[in-house]
């Protein structure tokens, strides 16, 4: 049979590779892209007296760091899927909780009189930590109990 599951999954599995390594290379490239403008607006922005750096442009680079941060750890949950062929449930938590916290850093000027938003992003930020907090919990490895019986000491109270 030209497409019996053996072939049939080693095909999806090799495509599935391939694809992973693909997105890999794509990202890299944005982030190597997206970090050089980065670098030559900070650049500019230094040589330039003018700018005013407490203002909103300092928001802005500290959210284009962080889409860069962002573009990484999804780098790493592609790597990580190709070496153990599993999507690592705590680095997707790490990356979208880093998306939630970029979100509430870049939050713009009058934000502050949207309470559905604020409390959506509250609600996110504590769904994404304990999501993390019971995955840890679970990957924790569990001590031995100690109801076994007592050992002898070699050494006597003098």
């Amino acid at each position: 049979m030209l497409f019996d599951d053996n072939r049939y999954l080693a095909l999806i599995d090799h495509s599935e590779q391939l694809l992973a390594k693909l997105l890999g290379l794509l990202l890299l490239l944005v982030m190597v892209a997206a970090s050089a403008q980065l670098v030559g607006q900070v650049i500019w922005a230094l040589g330039n007296l003018q700018t005013a750096w407490v203002s909103e442009k300092l928001i802005k680079v500290l959210g284009d760091l962080l889409n860069i941060l962002i573009a990484l750890e999804v780098l790493q949950n592609i790597t990580s899927y190709l070496r153990r062929h599993v999507v690592q449930i705590e680095l997707v938590l790490i990356t979208a909780m880093t998306a939630v916290a970029r979100k509430v850093i870049v939050l713009p000027p009058g934000a502050e009189s949207k309470p559905q938003l604020l409390a959506g992003l509250g609600l996110a930020v504590l769904a994404l930590a304990a999501a993390y907090w019971l995955v840890k919990a679970v990957n924790l490895p569990r001590q031995r109990s100690r109801t076994g019986p007592a050992r002898l000491f070699r050494d006597q109270d003098p």
